[in-house]
C-alpha cells in the first residue's frame, strides 16, 4: 500500500472519527450516567461491534446488506428497537437505582461492554460505511485487496476507539461533577433514557443513502 494513501486514509479516518455520530453520543451518554469506567468499557464494546463491520466487509457481507432492501431494513430496525428499548428501561427506572459514577456493580459492566457491542453491530450504516470508504483506498487489483480491507478497517477501529475513550474520560468527569447537584442526579436517568431513544429513532429513519 502506497504511504501517501495511507496517511490520506489516516486522516481521513481521524476527522470521521471525530465527528459526532452514534457511538459517541452512546459513550457521552454512559459517561455521564455512569462515570469514566462505563464509557470506556462501551467504548470497548463498541470496538468489538465494529470488528463484525469489518469481518462482514471483508467476506462481501456488506455488499448484501447494501443490495438487499430487507437485509438493511431488518438489521436497521432491530438496531432501533435495542436503543429504544434501553432508553425506555433507563426513563422507567426509579431514580433510586440510578447507578452514579463510581458505584457501578462490577458485573454491570460486562453487561454495559456487550450492550456497546450490540449497538453497532445493528447499525447497518456503519457496514455501509465501510462498504463505500475502504475501497476509495485500497488497490483492489493487488494480489490480497481483501487483506488491505482489513488491515484498513482495523485501523479505523482503533482510531474511533481511541477518540470515544477520551470523549469518556472527558464526559466522565463531567459527570462526576454534574451528579454533586442534587437536581441533576434527578433528571440525569431520563436524560440519558431520551438520549438513547433519540439514537434508536435516528437509526430507524436512516436511509441507505
Amino acid at each position: 500500500m502506497d504511504i501517501h494513501q495511507f496517511l490520506l486514509f489516516v486522516i481521513a479516518s481521524l476527522l470521521l472519527n471525530l465527528t459526532p455520530g452514534n457511538d459517541m453520543l452512546y459513550v457521552i451518554s454512559r459517561s455521564i450516567g455512569q462515570g469514566v469506567r462505563a464509557g470506556i468499557t462501551s467504548s470497548l464494546g463498541i470496538a468489538c461491534g465494529c470488528m463484525v463491520h469489518i469481518l462482514a466487509a471483508v467476506a462481501g457481507l456488506s455488499a448484501i446488506i447494501a443490495g438487499s432492501a430487507i437485509a438493511f431494513a431488518a438489521i436497521k430496525y432491530a438496531g432501533a428497537l435495542y436503543l429504544v428499548y434501553l432508553g425506555i428501561r433507563s426513563v422507567t427506572r426509579k431514580s433510586g437505582t440510578l447507578p452514579l459514577p463510581g458505584v457501578v456493580h462490577e458485573t454491570a459492566y460486562l453487561k454495559i461492554f456487550w450492550q456497546g457491542a450490540v449497538t453497532n453491530m445493528l447499525n447497518p450504516k456503519v457496514a455501509l460505511f465501510f462498504l463505500a470508504f475502504l475501497p476509495q483506498f485500497v488497490e483492489l487489483h493487488a494480489a490480497h485487496p481483501q487483506g488491505q480491507i482489513f488491515f484498513l478497517g482495523i485501523w479505523f477501529d482503533f482510531s474511533g476507539t481511541v477518540v470515544n475513550i477520551l470523549v469518556a474520560v472527558v464526559f466522565g468527569k463531567l459527570g462526576n461533577w454534574f451528579t454533586r447537584s442534587a437536581g441533576f442526579v434527578r433528571v440525569q436517568q431520563k436524560i440519558t433514557g431520551f438520549m438513547l431513544i433519540g439514537l434508536g429513532i435516528r437509526i430507524a429513519f436512516t436511509s441507505k443513502k
